[in-house]
């Protein structure tokens, strides 16, 4: 399940963004999913990442997208995990270029499912 996780996450960002991250683990902790991304940022980014008016840019350029997509990447952890998504949480550190998301579940995902 984790690993389908992880491959849905992987599609997301080469769609959504652009590009796919260089690593992406995800962990089901009973009703969360929470997946780590390295290596996001793309090379403009990690030249806007420079400054701080730069690393602003970056974050609300990538919370745009999510909000875009965030319908789409609900129903991909929802479908793997058949749990509903209540919520979907995300940061990003734009100076590691790492991006985490937080997904709370209706309840826990049955094991051995897909």
């Amino acid at each position: 399940m984790e690993n389908a996780i992880r491959n849905a996450i992987i599609k997301f960002e080469q769609e959504f963004m652009g590009r796919g991250p260089d690593d992406v683990r995800a962990s089901i902790v009973r009703d969360l999913v929470v997946v780590r991304l390295k290596g996001v940022l793309t090379p403009a980014e990690r030249q806007l990442a420079k400054t701080a008016e730069g690393v602003e840019m970056v974050k609300q350029l990538r919370q745009n997208l999510i909000a875009q997509g965030r319908d789409k990447l609900s129903e991909q952890v929802s479908e793997i995990t058949k749990a509903k998504v209540l919520g979907v949480f995300t940061d990003i550190d734009a100076q590691l270029g790492e991006r985490v998301f937080v997904f709370t579940l209706d309840r826990e995902p049955v094991s051995g499912v897909r």
